[in-house]
């Protein structure tokens, strides 16, 4: 099953309530929740709070992705505010293992993230303990970016990774994804898709989702 994940980055947040409802009515699987602190990326979006308020608004899966200094002590707070999903940046977390093995404990999918410039190969030995690997197409920190070209060969590399080790993770995209580059991401292995401008940057929201899910199902 392909999944659909708008990315509450790119909502009008004075309406966020609204416009969950509106890409949930329109077909979407998870809401995706960019979380980032000045740090790890340059741009501050939200906290735990934003996610509490999306938690209330739905009962779909939230999916928060963490480009954090620091994630493990933000990881109970997320849990709490309803996360379903946290994903970490390889790059800066020192104790990998640990971490994924909390966010579990927490009763969380754990996922990892890699950036543009890090190989596929780096997550080779943590890729059997987690439940999601999402894979930067766009160099984090702002929404609305272009797709990366060489990114459908390291979603490919991905799967291979995935079928040699006869894991079971799911692969997930972020940055770049609209209708004009979602069906080469799909081709290449992709399995949970996060659009974010393409989506609620558009004159109907509702219609953009439910074109993305089409394009992707």
């Amino acid at each position: 099953m392909k999944l659909l994940a708008p990315s509450i980055l790119s909502a009008d947040l004075a309406n966020l309530s609204q416009q969950i409802q509106l890409v949930e009515k329109a077909g979407a699987d998870w809401i995706h929740c960019d979380i980032m602190d000045g740090h790890f990326v340059t741009n501050i979006t939200f906290g735990p709070v934003l996610v509490e308020a999306a938690r209330r608004s739905t009962d779909l899966p939230l999916d928060v992705h963490l480009m954090i200094k620091n994630p493990d002590k933000f990881l109970e707070d997320f849990r709490k505010a309803g996360a379903d999903s946290i994903s970490v940046h390889f790059e800066e977390v020192i104790h990998l293992n640990r971490t994924i093995n909390k966010i579990k404990e927490l009763g969380a999918k754990a996922g990892v993230v890699i950036n543009p410039s890090t190989p596929v190969s780096m997550v080779k030995d943590i890729a059997e303990y987690i439940d999601l690997l999402l894979i930067m197409t766009v160099n984090p920190g702002f929404g609305g970016q272009t797709f990366i070209s060489n990114s459908e060969r390291r979603i490919s590399e991905a799967v291979k990774l995935r079928d040699d080790l006869k894991a079971d993770f799911l692969i997930e995209v972020d940055g770049g994804v609209s209708k004009n580059t979602i069906t080469k991401i799909k081709n290449a292995g992709c399995d949970v898709f996060v659009a974010g401008s393409s989506i609620f940057k558009a004159k109907d929201v509702s219609a953009a989702t439910t074109e993305l899910k089409k394009l992707i199902s």
